[in-house]
């Protein structure tokens, strides 16, 4: 099982970034996606999650609006489009393959996710 998380980088604000989760070793279709990010000094924050069929996503309050979750056509791989970055989006941004029978309660729950990837910088910094 691989999770690889890529596309950080350091970025202005107001500007936009876009992150990718390119999955290998696992049946996808039973195991939703969740990116998750950690600024230096705090714990594991929830940012988004959904379905690769695009269906249940959720986002955490912080980003939402600003922030979209989806699968790239044809592509094992789920990207978090990042728009109107702010400096406090700054962290290391993970992506995480979630239980397959979730419990919808708990979408935004580190300890529901499996298999995690390496994490990606996010700067947002004039």
């Amino acid at each position: 099982v691989q999770l690889q998380a890529s596309g950080g980088g350091l970025v202005q604000p107001g500007g936009s970034l876009t992150l990718s989760c390119a999955t290998s070793g696992f049946a996808m279709e039973y195991y939703p996606i969740g990116w998750f990010r950690q600024a230096p000094g705090k714990g594991r924050e929830f940012v988004a999650y959904s379905r690769w069929s695009g269906t249940s996503t959720l986002y955490g309050d912080s980003v939402k609006g600003r922030f979209t979750i989806s699968r790239e056509k044809d592509k094992n791989t789920m990207s978090l489009q990042m728009n109107s970055l702010k400096p406090e989006d700054t962290a290391v941004y993970f992506c995480a393959a979630a239980k397959g029978q979730i419990i919808l309660t708990q979408r935004t729950e580190e300890n529901q996710y499996i298999w995690w990837g390496q994490g990606t910088q996010v700067t947002v910094s004039s």
